[in-house]
């Protein structure tokens, strides 16, 4: 695939999300009426057996360049995959469940243009009713991980959270996320060992360890419906179980991970005795599974 330069290059992966993923471009396209701005829209497949191609074509705009896969090769290669293609200077890794409102984009890019400090910048998301959607955060310590395994972190805003003003945080929402193809590249990209599930953190932590900043922009908003491809709740939990451990086992020490990993046995024992008290077989199903993935 063949593309001339342009100003931005937008990546988003798709996977059986056909109307959502339909939307999430049309909204794109219309947030960019009368711009300046030159973009493409790069669309990875994953192998989708839904009307997500019929769909995509029927929007016919000369902005959107299609790729196909043959399998679904997960998140991360997926949009390695696409940045590898991109002619922007600057990229937007856009999760495919999100609607963009007003010029987020383009409020995004001049931000990221004017600050020589941001490498990679996230706006303010929200809901679907236009209720705040905690997108902000502190990398995963120990502590944090326990405010959000037990504390309801996310709601007390002890681990995640949707501030109100430009501020620099440890990372963004991969749902939406600005930066420069360099800055992509430099790091080689998100990790293709993870599947799905602390792509953004583990990408962003390794930005940090060189100087490489990301930031937080409430001035720009994009709906984000949230676990578009996930069709029952058990894969979700399962996953960040999974990113929790690979994130350890790559850049913490074997005492942290010791920790880690009792710290996943304990909450899944918690849920899993609560799931046969109140015969609750999600419950039982989903903690039975992650308990033996938590050793």
């Amino acid at each position: 695939m063949t593309s001339k330069l342009v100003d931005l290059s937008i990546i988003i992966v798709s996977f059986n999300t056909a109307q959502i993923t339909q939307a999430c471009v049309r909204s794109i396209i219309k947030s960019f009426t009368n711009t300046s701005i030159t973009y493409e829209i790069i669309i990875i497949d994953n192998a989708s057996n839904d009307k997500t191609i019929i769909l995509l074509n029927q929007i016919n705009s000369s902005h959107i360049k299609i790729i196909e896969n043959k399998t679904n090769s997960g998140f991360a290669k997926a949009n390695n995959q696409g940045v590898s293609f991109a002619s922007g200077k600057y990229i937007l890794l856009l999760n495919s469940d999100t609607l963009i409102l007003d010029k987020a984009i383009e409020k995004m890019l001049i931000q990221y243009k004017k600050d020589p400090e941001i490498h990679f910048l996230g706006p303010k998301l929200l809901n679907n009713d236009l209720t705040e959607q905690a997108s902000a955060a502190p990398f995963y310590s120990l502590p944090v991980i326990f405010g959000a395994l037990f504390l309801k972190g996310d709601y007390w805003g002890l681990t995640r959270s949707s501030p109100t003003k430009f501020i620099k945080t440890d990372w963004v929402s991969g749902a939406c996320i600005l930066t420069t193809k360099e800055n992509y590249q430099k790091l080689n990209g998100f990790d293709e060992n993870i599947f799905m599930y602390m792509d953004e953190v583990d990408l962003l932590y390794r930005g940090s360890k060189l100087q490489l900043s990301t930031y937080f922009y409430p001035n720009a908003k994009v709906i984000h419906l949230g676990s578009g491809s996930s069709k029952e709740r058990t894969e979700p939990i399962l996953q960040v179980y999974k990113g929790f451990i690979y994130f350890y086992n790559k850049h913490h020490s074997l005492t942290e991970q010791y920790l880690l990993k009792n710290m996943l046995k304990l909450k899944a024992y918690i849920s899993l005795w609560i799931g046969k008290v109140i015969n609750n077989s999600y419950l039982v199903k989903t903690y039975e599974k992650a308990l033996e993935m938590a050793g």
